[in-house]
């Protein structure tokens, strides 16, 4: 059992205990207060949830919960698995409200706005801090749903100004089945977004450590709904990519993926677009959203661990020493470390960065779906002139 307390006006702890029940005692115990308002949490989809989520119910009575299974934690100790790692909201400092989208397949415009609009209207009431410049969106999806894109895109036409970001749920890396929690149970095919207002400063942002090539890859034939590409350049897309990297079709592994993934160039920015898999008719599955006609750019990796603890460092610096991070790391990220033998000096860095939250099977920023990022949102401490 791992607690940390910061001076913002969030508590953060994670459990590894394997029985549901002891393990929603725990952080209950490390979490509850009487100003508690709100608890985020991120579980290994290990546990049997239908049980997980009485025990939570149950550990934490009103309180409401939102939350998501993943694909390894990052607790107030670092990177885990197997856990559960939750975060407390303070409602003196924290207006939260969310919201369950239940029908991805229908989920227009007009639905987004009715359902922003709402989540608002319930953050105004609470009258913590003006809504427009201090309130921000987090969201949480089924990640295997293959409807991220979009969901993320007419969500973000009905936030407007207000920014968001978030991550896709995992499995443990067993692509079968991922799960996001809310109104007391876990749900598949379904998003979760949370809407955040609150005095404190804060900052959402996204950060990479790959860097562009010169090899262009141009997809000639993809199955858009599958997220699968069958051509690029005109041949088997598996054979082009290995013959890129320098290997066999069938040494192509994710380790090999997470070290030469591919890119969309727009504007000043490279998003990336991670392969899953390669499929027996020679294709490619990704992990967002491909259609005939992209340039993919080759990407190659910086050093992780240099740029982990410089993106961190920028952060501190923005917002203080006090500062406190609600993190979405790619899986693919942390597949990188371990191979690297570096997840240990990776986890130092967010110890002492008070870092908390999942590694996903996509990362969410301003209505984009992206891969291979560290996404998430930076808290400040409360002004000492602001402070209650």
């Amino acid at each position: 059992m791992t607690t940390s307390l910061t001076p913002n006006g969030l508590r953060s702890a994670a459990s590894r205990h394997p029985e549901p029940t002891k393990a929603a005692m725990e952080l209950s115990q490390a979490l509850c207060h009487a100003q508690l308002g709100f608890v985020l949490f991120f579980c290994s989809a290990e546990y049997p949830l239908d049980t997980l989520a009485d025990a939570l119910s149950d550990a934490f009575g009103d309180v409401p919960l939102s939350g998501c299974t993943t694909a390894g934690e990052m607790t107030p100790e670092g990177y885990d698995r197997g856990s559960i790692v939750a975060i407390g909201f303070d409602r003196r400092v924290f207006a939260v409200e969310t919201e369950l989208v239940d029908d991805l397949e229908h989920f227009d415009l007009t639905r987004a706005q009715s359902l922003v609009d709402g989540l608002l209207e319930r953050c105004r009431h609470q009258a913590l801090a003006p809504i427009n410049e201090h309130s921000f969106a987090l969201t949480l999806l089924d990640g295997l749903s293959s409807r991220e894109e979009q969901v993320l895109a007419t969500l973000d036409a009905a936030l407007g100004r207000i920014p968001s970001f978030g991550g896709s749920a995992g499995d443990d890396n067993h692509l079968t089945h991922t799960h996001v929690y809310a109104n007391g149970r876990f749900h598949t095919r379904a998003a979760v977004v949370v809407m955040l207002n609150t005095r404190l400063p804060f900052e959402v942002f996204s950060s990479h450590h790959l860097v562009p090539l010169a090899h262009k890859l141009v997809v000639t034939v993809a199955d858009r709904e599958q997220r699968r590409v069958l051509e690029l350049n005109g041949l088997p897309a598996a054979e082009v990519y290995a013959a890129l990297v320098g290997c066999r079709v069938d040494e192509l592994t994710p380790h090999v993926f997470a070290q030469h993934p591919l890119a969309v160039h727009l504007g000043e920015q490279h998003y990336i677009r991670s392969i899953q898999r390669v499929n027996d008719d020679g294709s490619l599955s990704f992990y967002c959203a491909v259609e005939t006609g992209i340039v993919l750019t080759a990407m190659q990796p910086a050093p992780l661990l240099e740029d982990l603890e410089a993106m961190l460092l920028s952060v501190r610096e923005r917002l203080g020493d006090t500062a406190t991070i609600i993190g979405c790391d790619c899986f693919l990220r942390r597949m990188a470390l371990e191979s690297l033998q570096q997840l240990d000096q990776a986890s130092s860095l967010l110890r002492q960065a008070r870092v908390v939250g999942f590694n996903t099977y996509g990362e969410q920023h301003h209505g984009m779906h992206v891969n291979q990022t560290f996404t998430g949102v930076a808290f400040g401490a409360l002004p000492a002139s602001d402070k209650q």
